[in-house]
């Protein structure tokens, strides 16, 4: 079904049917148990920094279990641990990890096109080699507060390659190993390969980065053998301010903004303006689109009341932002605010 091209309210039932869904899969015995094997077998936590683009699905072009990787996302894939509430967040999650006693994998990643460097990343103005250095910047930061040692915090840049869901690793000492030159008999060397680019690097960390790459090494061959669209235009109808949109892992349908940086005002700007364009252009119907807000909570009470306190923040202050930047999208905003129960991933919404 093209979704895009329906009417606005129906538009808005499927996403919120989506997110159903998709707590519904999240929550089902199979997939719960299927994480904790895996969390068992491989104890390393793994964050994921990454761009908006709903192409960037590293669970998927992994074929790891839901739940896995916690992932970071923002216009652009552009980070700054300077930012306040981005620092709180890695702090937190890193010390809630350590205390365990486990280990933290950081993939930093960019993303581009091989085929044409127009489907690369539009938030590099699709320059790969300014994104990439941007992961590198976003590299030192993570060392600088995490320790260069890499003793319990190992951050690695990675490049995904959106044509084939191909990841690029960069090694600590220029190397590269690229999943998609690599065939399925690669996997009895491919733990060497990993110790000669991260010599540095724990051996635990080692062995539970080695399934991310086996199981893109095997999507990767599917996608070769496949018949993908590979030329889509951008058709968001969603924009997405604060955290908890898993669910929402599809190319060129919502626009998600973290709520990171210190200056809020200009992604949401920038969201907008694609959107508007959007309509202008018939890619998108232009009776309305959704404003969505969402802040994740872990426990009841004091935590899930300032889950709400941030929600409904975010989507005030997006819609103000709209209402004085494009005071004729106004009439055509749908706002929908709610929060996050991370243990479910169900997705409730605030009156």
């Amino acid at each position: 079904m093209d979704i895009h091209s329906k009417p606005i309210n129906e538009r808005i039932e499927w996403l919120l049917d989506l997110a159903r869904r998709h707590s519904a899969s999240f929550t089902s015995p199979e997939t719960f148990l299927a994480r904790e094997r895996y969390h068992a077998e491989h104890p390393s936590d793994i964050l994921v920094l990454k761009c908006m683009d709903g192409r960037i699905n590293i669970p998927i072009a992994t074929n790891t279990p839901p739940g896995i990787l916690t992932p970071i996302r923002n216009l652009g894939g552009m980070f700054n641990l300077g930012w306040p509430h981005l620092g709180e967040v890695l702090a937190n999650h890193v010390h809630g990890v350590v205390s365990a006693g486990r280990r933290v994998l950081v993939l930093i990643t960019y993303h581009f096109s091989k085929g044409d460097k127009h489907r690369g990343c539009a938030g590099f103005c699709y320059d790969t080699e300014a994104a990439i250095a941007h992961t590198y910047a976003i590299k030192q930061q993570v060392e600088h507060v995490f320790g260069q040692g890499h003793g319990t915090v190992y951050p690695i840049v990675c490049g995904f390659e959106t044509d084939e869901d191909a990841l690029i690793l960069h090694g600590v000492n220029g190397g590269l190993l690229e999943v998609a030159q690599l065939t399925p008999q690669a996997a009895d060397t491919l733990e060497l390969r990993l110790e000669k680019l991260f010599p540095d690097m724990p051996g635990q960390v080692r062995r539970d980065l080695l399934p991310l790459i086996l199981g893109n090494i095997a999507h990767v061959a599917d996608i070769k053998h496949s018949v993908r669209a590979l030329d889509i235009e951008h058709r968001e109808w969603v924009m997405c301010v604060g955290r908890g949109f898993d669910f929402l892992h599809m190319p060129n349908l919502a626009l998600i903004i973290g709520p990171y940086s210190p200056d809020l005002a200009d992604p949401i700007r920038k969201a907008a303006g694609i959107i508007e364009t959007n309509m202008k252009a018939g890619r998108i119907p232009d009776d309305g689109f959704l404003l969505l807000a969402s802040s994740p909570y872990a426990e009841i009470g004091v935590d899930r009341a300032r889950a709400e306190l941030k929600a409904r923040f975010l989507s005030q202050f997006a819609a103000d932002v709209i209402r004085t930047e494009f005071p004729q999208l106004i009439s055509k905003m749908s706002m929908h605010t709610a929060v996050l129960n991370w243990r479910s991933r169900a997705l409730e919404s605030l009156v």
